[in-house]
């Protein structure tokens, strides 16, 4: 009897284009922005991003990313009978269809499988593992296609420094499946509301028209002081729930915002450095795609093998935050 759901592959992508710190600092210095190369990096750990080129939609990058899980997991495109895409820049206005839908007929998926978003902006990965495991576990789904993609590029305002220079673009994916074998071990989501304002992009569309502004907004003294304080609690409470300590676990691969962030989670957690996956210093901040980003790097290059502990965890507007503990 299957009473798993179980990481069988996984894949990402990131789109071509690399912009790194010098180029970001040269270009906002021609708008007179200034910045530098150090202070980038001393606040936030990273050196580079990816961005997109103009056409190139979320669904584009969840496609590529999505073809390499299903690769290595072995399946067929058409195998695939639940896809949940994590974003929060959907390919429309509205944010329907949904993503997934895309993404769906792009793979060529013809099996009337369901597809969903889910927005949950950093955390949506996180909370989109934890419904895919839901739903295999109740038996309503055999593999599921988790995506986690994101064009931040297009809302960012690039006369503030303090936030154009965090974000990147890129998708990363898993391919879950039922299983009899150990695989989500457990995953803890939450949300408070009241902090609704310190990350957002407050603008609507009203009449046909843009009400408000398009641009990512954020408190980041806010943010960090927030994420810092629910990381290490979601974190203990998932272990609780799977009954193991700290000590057990082989990988941390946490969200990639603000290297500071990281260090103080893996710290309060007993972990040393070398056990914490880290690609913010290459990707930036890539929202939703950025722990399947980390999770597919880590093991493609040998890190994570079968049979490895991973806590993977996030905090997002919203305020939305999670973990979720697998045995690979």
């Amino acid at each position: 009897m299957n009473s798993y759901s179980k990481i069988i592959g996984t894949g990402s992508f990131l789109p071509p284009r690399r912009v790194t710190n010098a180029e970001l600092t040269e270009l906002l210095g021609a708008d007179g922005i200034e910045t530098s190369d150090e202070w980038i990096f001393s606040r936030s750990g990273i050196l580079a991003r990816h961005y997109v080129e103009p056409g190139v939609l979320a669904s584009d990058l969840g496609v590529q990313a999505g073809l390499r899980a299903i690769a290595a997991a072995g399946l067929a495109a058409n195998d695939i009978d639940l896809i949940i895409v994590a974003t929060s820049t959907s390919d429309h206005a509205g944010g329907f269809p949904s993503t997934a839908c895309i993404v769906q007929r792009k793979l060529g998926i013809t099996n009337d499988g369901a597809a969903l978003d889910v927005q949950a902006v950093c955390s949506g990965f996180v909370y989109a593992m934890a419904v895919a495991d839901s739903f295999i576990k109740s038996g309503a789904h055999k593999n599921a296609l988790i995506i986690g993609a994101e064009v931040f590029s297009r809302i960012l305002d690039f006369k503030d420094r303090a936030t154009c220079v965090l974000f990147g673009d890129g998708a990363g994916a898993v391919v879950m499946t039922a299983s009899s074998e150990p695989g989500v071990l457990a995953s803890k989501l939450h949300a408070d509301g009241r902090y609704a304002d310190i990350l957002c992009v407050p603008g609507n569309v009203s009449n046909g028209a843009l009400a408000g502004s398009a641009y990512l907004h954020m408190d980041g003294p806010a943010v960090f002081k927030l994420a810092v304080s629910v990381l290490e609690k979601v974190a203990i409470e998932t272990l609780n729930a799977a009954r193991l300590q700290s000590s057990e676990i082989d990988w941390l691969v946490p969200h990639q915002a603000n290297i500071r962030i990281m260090q103080s989670t893996a710290r309060k957690l007993g972990l040393p450095p070398e056990k914490m996956v880290v690609t913010v210093d290459q990707h930036g901040n890539t929202s939703a795609a950025s722990i399947p980003l980390a999770l597919d790097q880590a093991v493609r290059d040998g890190r994570i093998r079968p049979g490895h502990n991973v806590l993977m965890e996030g905090v997002g507007g919203g305020f939305t935050w999670g973990a979720v503990l697998v045995c690979m």
